[in-house]
């Protein structure tokens, strides 16, 4: 969950649920068209993988390594040419590292000259060529846009269903996962979640309604692949902990992966990111217990949808408003509602509502799942911490063997890492073994990730990791 802030007479109170970076209420990045030709996977002679994606600011582009290394970059050529050449920051802090060179090729070459990352001396990629087919299909009596993207081979191949988290772009422009998976050896579908990109429909946090998205997306991606296809199964990350699992209810699904999403209800969530925010400005558990006074009542108030709460809401307000501790609370939605008076909420919250259960019970889709199931969570997540989460996990795997949970400990959302500085978190790259473990997990079910880089609980001794990683039995 995430709330942002936009202003609405005066008022900035929008509730988003499940994952960071759910700006939807914003308008959606608008990439420079000239640029979508670099967009793919590009391998070098020496078999690194470069992932290039658009990101936030027109001309930006984002790229990703296998091992995790990150960085964005910049054009250095005048932008009213195309841009070729372009500097490089490492990771999310927006510091251009000295040296770093990339350039593209023209749009035909399709190659890439690089010396960042991994890459220390200057080395030539080359664009991977991969099946996309698009295709629209229909959900409620929407039509939604999604691609399928497979490898060149003609030898089946697993196919992942790319499931939103709660980000209001369009994923068929932005999801990195789309040129990664293929260029591994697994095909994917994704999908435009209805009211962003080329779908229709009005943005919703309907859980119900997005699972019978995720799951109509499944079924047309099982009949585009036809046999092309071994195992057509669900990933995704963030609000998609939630849809995925209810998804496989509704759909036949060959396998679930699931990336720091959560297994409690949005409203705890909000209650934990409070705790994560007082902990990380040094507050005691006493400072703690306080503030869960403060959460049960921005709860019950948006919980409601703004009709009832009012009198505890106002009263937590005034019995811990002047502690010093009061404006380091965020969370996802409680740090906004507190700017406010109850009579502004009660006004311009409902114009807000966009169908997020806050009081959602993930335990019963968990439960009925009984196929191949990965949850890959962050053990230091800010904006969906995983403490409960993981204790729910290991309870459905006493009657759940396929499902194994890893957690990398210094992990936040998205399984990225980061620094402190200046009492601020500042990502820096993605963990070492993310993706090579989905990629691994999705061809093999089997967990592979490198020693001592994450922690793994398992059921049984069939998911038993290399030696050297921590390996925990369900109880």
């Amino acid at each position: 969950m995430k709330w942002v802030g936009r202003i609405l007479l005066g008022l900035v109170i929008v509730p988003v649920a499940g994952g960071a970076g759910a700006y939807f209420y914003f308008e959606a990045p608008v990439p420079d068209a000239r640029l979508a030709c670099y967009y793919g996977a590009y391998e070098t002679d020496q078999h690194e993988l470069i992932v290039v994606t658009p990101t936030s600011g027109r001309e930006a582009l984002r790229i990703v390594l296998m091992n995790g290394e990150t960085w964005r970059l910049e054009p250095t050529t005048p932008i009213d040419h195309t841009p070729i050449q372009f500097s490089a920051s490492m990771g999310w802090a927006d510091v251009i590292s000295e040296g770093a060179t990339f350039q593209f090729g023209s749009c035909a070459e399709g190659t890439v000259t690089t010396n960042i990352g991994l890459l220390a001396t200057p080395v030539v990629a080359h664009r991977i060529d991969l099946d996309a087919t698009d295709a629209t299909f229909e959900s409620h009596g929407l039509k939604l846009f999604g691609r399928l993207v497979m490898p060149k081979s003609r030898d089946p191949v697993p196919v992942a269903v790319l499931v939103h988290g709660s980000e209001g772009d369009s994923a068929v422009l932005f999801n990195r996962l789309q040129y990664l998976f293929p260029a591994n050896g697994i095909g994917v579908f994704v999908y435009d979640k209805r009211g962003t990109g080329k779908s229709e429909g009005s943005y919703t946090q309907d859980f119900n309604l997005l699972a019978d998205d995720a799951a109509a997306a499944l079924t047309k991606a099982r009949a585009l692949a036809g046999d092309r296809a071994s195992d057509v199964g669900f990933q995704g990350g963030s609000q998609a902990g939630w849809i995925e699992p209810l998804a496989a209810t509704k759909a036949k699904t060959d396998f679930v992966l699931v990336g720091f999403g959560l297994a409690e209800t949005p409203a705890d969530e909000d209650r934990d990111c409070v705790v994560v925010d007082l902990r990380d400005a040094g507050y005691s558990d006493a400072i703690i217990a306080k503030a869960r006074e403060i959460t049960d009542a921005t709860a019950r108030v948006i919980s409601s949808h703004f009709t009832e709460g009012f009198e505890q809401f106002e009263a937590v307000k005034v019995k811990y408003g002047n502690e010093a501790w009061y404006k380091a609370i965020k969370g996802q939605y409680s740090g906004d509602l507190l700017k406010y008076p109850s009579f502004a909420l009660r006004i311009a919250g409902p114009f807000f509502e966009v169908g997020t259960p806050f009081a959602y019970d993930s335990l019963p889709p968990l439960r009925a799942y009984d196929g191949p199931h990965l949850w890959v969570i962050g053990g230091s997540d800010s904006v969906a911490p995983s403490e409960q989460t993981l204790r729910v996990l290991r309870t459905v795997q006493v009657d759940r063997p396929k499902l194994a949970v890893v957690v990398f400990p210094n992990a936040d959302h998205g399984i990225i890492e980061f620094e402190r500085k200046n009492g601020e978190r500042v990502s820096t790259r993605f963990s070492p073994g993310y993706f090579d473990l989905m990629v691994d997990w999705i061809k093999t079910k089997k967990i592979n990730v490198p020693p001592d880089s994450a922690v793994v609980y398992v059921h049984t001794a069939d998911n038993t990791p290399p030696s050297g990683s921590s390996v925990m039995d369900t109880p």
